[in-house]
């Protein structure tokens, strides 16, 4: 059985973003790789061994089109509402917390926040599918 071990997003400054994943989502640098036209930085905290890989190439000096797709990376969170309060409270202006219902039917609570590179990532209250 295949098992999902990281993502890869492609960042334009390294210590911007290894601030970032650090102060919203507790990873530390568990690995980094420097080769001659890039950097791999792999970061993750103990809730999971699951990394996010930071590629960052050592020529590009422009901030990346992430195009109109939308895709997004997601952590689950205990308390989604200390979550959100305490990344306001950090100056990363996370959006605003939906209450995503089918019908009647509570299916999650989750917000949205931007990393510096514009890449969106989903907070979700810890529960259900997301334990």
């Amino acid at each position: 059985m295949a098992k999902a071990i990281h993502s890869m997003i492609r960042v334009l400054n390294e210590a911007r973003s290894v601030a970032f994943y650090q102060t919203a989502f507790g990873l530390s640098v568990a690995d980094r790789l420097d080769f001659t036209g890039f950097t791999l930085i792999y970061m993750s905290n103990p809730e999971t061994g699951f990394e996010v890989e930071l590629t960052v190439n050592k020529d590009r000096t422009e901030p990346y089109n992430l195009g109109d797709g939308y895709g997004h990376l997601a952590f689950s969170v205990d308390d989604l509402d200390a979550e959100h309060a305490r990344l306001t409270a950090a100056g990363l202006a996370p959006r605003k917390l939906v209450d995503f219902k089918n019908g009647d039917v509570l299916v999650a609570r989750f917000f949205f926040i931007a990393d510096p590179d514009g890449y969106q990532i989903e907070v979700l209250q810890r529960g259900g599918r997301y334990l």
